[in-house]
């Protein structure tokens, strides 16, 4: 601990990890901060990077300060870059924590691995769907998994992250289950759903920006920036009867059974200032649920689509859809969604996939692209009480 009060991994021996991970142990249950600074004082020479093989590890009552750091994922890896210290492999009841908090300070970037051992969510086999170098390794999991997400939470209340960049993830770059009451701001991506590894360009699939899994509510998302290889904002709650937490057949750490009497679904949840694109032709903000898991009381309040001249995204905003849970959700599972101040030129600004109920589409710009606004895909069969007003769609 250095004369300030805060705790700084220079001061411990060992990896990169190792020194990080005792200072966040150190700091743990006490409101003390960990300071990650830029200058990293390895004992083999100092650097401007901080090279983890595995992840680091927050525990409750923690504040992790990032001072214009770089964080990298080495090529022997196969982990988070950041996951709270309560969920992992080998952990079936994950114990709830509250007081996580991820600030970045200045410049600060998270990155994958120059050669990922594996990428892609859970349902993406290794080598055949999606790159990495554990393709036809005996004895590894031959999927991606929850190791994949960059910064990856569970049961945690009363969490912020803010002012980082993530860069060519594994696989989604955050993702939260079950956590409640915090905020995500100022987040800048980097992926495009591809990587050049050697002399080949492979492709890294899942590559979202930000999830919110099963269980999440009372959260602010706000100021999302840049590009991503996959939605760049989804709330996705997907229930699996088969699913058990800590093992390593799912893109969740925690398990996927939904809990019932609605503390699974995804509610309370604002959504603000996004300005980016999917540069995997996906969609920028995506809601989706299933299988008796709710999403409603949503607001999506701006967003602008960056894309470039020569690419679309699927959707600006897609609600929905008919490939999960058995098909299209329930009408009245997916409600009271407020969604406003959208421009676009994706193929489509607003896909309805699925139900949708009791809620507002308004002040709604479409450009440099022919068709309607909204485009109900699913049928007006499952689409009742829903305002579309002040929509424009821009002549050439």
């Amino acid at each position: 601990m250095n004369e300030r009060g805060h705790l700084n991994p220079n001061d411990f021996q060992g990896s990169d990890v190792e020194r990080i991970n005792q200072a966040l142990r150190r700091a743990a249950g006490t409101g003390r901060r960990v300071v990650i600074p830029r200058r990293n004082l390895a004992s083999d020479g100092a650097r401007d990077v901080w090279l983890l093989d595995s992840a680091i590890l927050v525990y409750g009552d923690t504040v992790l300060d990032l001072d214009s750091c770089h964080l990298k994922l080495t090529d022997r890896c196969r982990d988070n870059i950041i996951r709270s210290a309560n969920c992992g492999h080998g952990i079936s009841e994950i114990e709830p924590i509250r007081g996580i908090h991820i600030r970045g300070v200045g410049s600060v970037l998270l990155e994958g691995a120059d050669q990922p051992r594996a990428t892609g969510d859970g349902g993406k086999t290794l080598g055949e769907r999606t790159f990495g170098t554990d393709a036809g390794v005996a004895g590894e999991s031959q999927t991606g998994d929850w190791r994949n997400i960059g910064i990856l939470m569970a049961y945690v209340e009363d969490f912020s992250i803010s002012n980082i960049r993530v860069k060519d993830s594994h696989c989604w770059g955050i993702s939260l289950e079950r956590c409640a009451h915090g905020t995500l701001r100022d987040i800048d991506f980097a992926a495009t759903g591809t990587k050049t590894i050697g002399s080949a360009k492979e492709t890294i699939l899942n590559q979202d920006g930000i999830d919110l899994r099963l269980g999440c509510h009372d959260i602010l998302i706000d100021n999302v920036t840049g590009y991503t290889g996959d939605d760049m904002v989804a709330l996705t709650a997907l229930p699996n009867p088969n699913s058990v937490a800590g093992g390593f057949d799912s893109t969740m750490v925690s398990s996927a059974v939904n809990r019932g009497d609605g503390l699974d679904d995804i509610r309370d949840v604002v959504i603000r200032n996004i300005r980016g694109y999917c540069a995997g032709g996906h969609h920028i903000v995506r809601f989706l649920n299933s299988s008796g898991a709710r999403m409603y009381d949503i607001v999506l309040d701006g967003l602008v689509d960056t894309s470039p001249a020569d690419m679309r995204c699927k959707a600006a905003v897609k609600i929905g859809d008919h490939n999960y849970g058995g098909g299209v959700a329930p009408l009245g599972d997916t409600s009271r969604f407020m969604v406003s101040g959208v421009i676009s030129r994706s193929e489509h600004t607003i896909l309805i996939g699925g139900s949708l109920r009791d809620s507002i589409i308004t002040n709604i710009i479409r450009h440099d692209v022919a068709g309607d606004a909204v485009t109900i895909a699913s049928g007006p069969e499952h689409v009742r009480d829903v305002t579309v007003t002040n929509v424009r769609v821009c002549s050439e």
